[in-house]
């Protein structure tokens, strides 16, 4: 089933996801790709988990369409029309109180909406996470996403019980993959914006995942201050305190995606893009901009959680060492 279709003045035609994309996610992606073998092991993740999934979901989950919750339905297949996404990915949702979607599945994705989700929001919101979730497949996130979640749901228990996988430790693969989503995130927050063409929709819709509450009962001005406040906060231990707390989180704080949002759109890119200035799929991305400084900071990152979870060690059983190794290589090369 194609998406809807959408006034000519409505549709981006052809937009690439390099258009919006955030440069940590540029750079994170880069340097994530950088690790040994990481492409190996998720791989080897998702057809280790996918399947089993995707069949809990069928069994646990009610999917969305025409005769099930169509007004949601008809709003995930908008979301997709404005991003020119003509494949229409299965909509789920889940019994589960938390808000969050997610797009996962590495060769053909679905789209997951948790109950609360669909029962807090109003139309406006509820359309800008979808259009979050379009945007994740858009920019081919859901490959990295699918192994992500299915070492979450893996848990610390089960990390600790098998340290290896394909040769490369766990704890470090999901500590990496954390990063690099949370980067990932901003880029989204970005399409969700441009799909429902409302910078404040988007704050709003994150005030409400951080009060879990009804924006009717909420002061959005006040919640952009507080947005502000968190920016600004003068450097110091409190500051130092944050990427502590943020190294096993999912999401990035709602108060930072709102601040990188405004940003973005006070740079003039949002009004570029809605004004039909943007680029288009297949367009080769500029070298200096894969290359930039960002890349080097992720990289740099991505080798102390490596160095950290104990790959220089040089035995863990053959494949592990081996694997080891060329990590350690790769580390001192940098």
């Amino acid at each position: 089933m194609a998406a809807d279709e959408l006034p000519e003045d409505q549709r981006l035609h052809n937009i690439s996801p390099k258009a919006y994309e955030h440069p940590a996610d540029r750079a994170a992606t880069a340097a994530l790709q950088q690790i040994p073998m990481i492409d190996t092991v998720v791989r080897k993740l998702i057809e280790f988990g996918e399947r089993s999934v995707f069949q809990e979901l069928m069994a646990s989950a009610v999917r969305l369409g025409e005769d099930q919750m169509p007004e949601v339905y008809a709003s995930h297949r908008a979301s997709l029309a404005r991003l020119d996404i003509e494949y229409v990915p299965d909509l789920y949702i889940v019994q589960w109180p938390f808000i969050n979607a997610m797009a996962i599945g590495s060769k053909k994705p679905i789209v997951v909406v948790n109950s609360g989700t669909v029962n807090l929001m109003d139309e406006h919101e509820l359309r800008t996470v979808l259009a979050h979730e379009a945007g994740h497949i858009l920019s081919d996130h859901v490959m990295y996403q699918t192994a992500l979640f299915i070492l979450l749901r893996m848990g610390s228990g089960a990390l600790n019980r098998l340290p290896f996988f394909a040769g490369l430790p766990l704890l470090a693969i999901r500590l990496a993959l954390l990063e690099w989503f949370r980067a990932a995130e901003l880029t989204c927050d970005r399409a969700a914006t441009i799909v429902t063409r409302s910078p404040m929709t988007t704050c709003q819709t994150m005030m409400v995942m951080a009060a879990g509450a009804s924006s009717r009962k909420l002061s959005l001005d006040a919640f952009v201050a507080q947005a502000n406040e968190y920016v600004d906060w003068e450097p110091g231990w409190d500051k130092l305190m944050r990427f502590g707390r943020e190294l096993n989180q999912t999401h990035p704080y709602p108060v930072r995606r709102v601040h990188e949002l405004m940003k973005w759109v006070r740079s003039g890119e949002y009004d570029r893009i809605i004004n039909g200035e943007y680029v288009k799929r297949g367009t080769k991305a500029d070298a200096r901009e894969a290359a930039a400084d960002a890349t080097d900071y992720y990289a740099d990152k991505f080798k102390g959680i490596f160095e950290e979870a104990g790959v220089g060690v040089r035995k863990a059983g053959d494949k592990a060492g081996e694997a080891a190794d060329r990590i350690s290589d790769w580390l001192k090369q940098r």
